[in-house]
């Protein structure tokens, strides 16, 4: 017979005791704040504060729907966030395989490496992007002119933004987001191994078909994850990237939130945006979630 709540609490009140902090923390400054969503609705004005400002209903929504360029700034977030989650995604997948088949010194020279480009400062890493890019002193130019082929600016072509934006991030971020595969490798069940590598199942064979359903789990939860973050990229790098030429492809949500919201000191119009945002990203992680359940036994609840 199944223990009341009450009951259950009381015997493992320790717990619930070092549970404590974390949950008295994650609600005086996650959910805390959010009272301030209400600014969404109302014409907010800092001389009168929150409960002040007249309430104006949906006409923040109303405005952003309206923009001349919405459908531009919805398509050029989802094409970029689609992008990189499809060539994203993989790549740490792959590299928590090869990392888990290295052994020794080997691996950990490895890992550092891969792990390293994580903690670049983003407005470094943009820095750096600018200089290996540039039509006059980069030496990517300089090896296509070697190559008899011409210059190219890359970042003043809209053409190439998306690409430079997403590999660029994949190299930066793959390493540490290794890190949650190899752990979960690191509880295959070495039996498993040993007993197919007697059957003669070659090291390719043992990774299909043992270490990558083991942390199939581990994969669909980032990627439903993944999924839940669809509509969200963050401004600082595309802002960075970001000019007159590429403007086509590179304004998106967030930086238009930026411009318009910070900027311009329009808070409650950049919180109604940010709220339908947010509205999005979790109606998908919903739907993910649904999926995921619907067809493997693994899902976020």
């Amino acid at each position: 017979m199944k223990k009341p709540l009450s009951v259950r609490i009381k015997n493992n009140r320790q717990y619930y005791y070092l549970l404590l902090p974390a949950l008295i923390y994650v609600l005086i400054f996650c959910y805390g704040p959010m009272y301030g969503l209400i600014i969404a609705f109302k014409n907010y004005k800092g001389s009168l504060g929150i409960w002040q400002s007249p309430w104006i209903g949906f006409r923040n929504f109303k405005d952003f729907f309206e923009l001349y360029n919405f459908w531009d700034l919805i398509r050029n977030t989802l094409v970029l966030s689609l992008y990189s989650l499809a060539a994203g995604f993989p790549i740490p997948i792959l590299v928590a395989l090869s990392l888990n088949e290295l052994k020794g010194r080997f691996k950990k020279i490895s890992q550092t490496i891969l792990y390293a480009p994580h903690f670049i400062s983003m407005v470094v890493l943009v820095g750096m992007m600018a200089t290996m890019l540039s039509p006059s002193v980069g030496v990517v130019n300089t090896l296509l002119e070697t190559l008899g082929m011409d210059r190219i600016y890359f970042l003043g072509e809209s053409k190439y933004f998306r690409h430079i934006f997403v590999w660029s991030g994949i190299w930066q971020n793959m390493g540490w987001s290794a890190i949650i595969y190899i752990a979960a490798l690191s509880n295959v069940d070495m039996n498993l191994h040993e007993a197919a590598a007697i059957d003669g199942a070659g090291r390719l064979q043992r990774i299909l078909h043992i270490n990558l359903p083991c942390i199939m789990p581990t994969i669909i939860i980032m990627l439903i994850m993944s999924v839940g973050n669809i509509a969200s990229i963050s401004y600082e790098k595309v802002f960075l990237l970001q000019n007159d030429l590429n403007l086509s492809v590179s304004e998106i949500i967030s930086t238009y939130v930026y411009k318009r919201g910070i900027l311009n000191a329009n808070y409650s119009f950049s919180t109604a945006i940010g709220l339908f945002n947010n509205v999005v990203n979790v109606v998908m992680l919903i739907i993910a979630n649904t999926i995921s359940k619907k067809f493997t036994e693994t899902s976020l609840f």
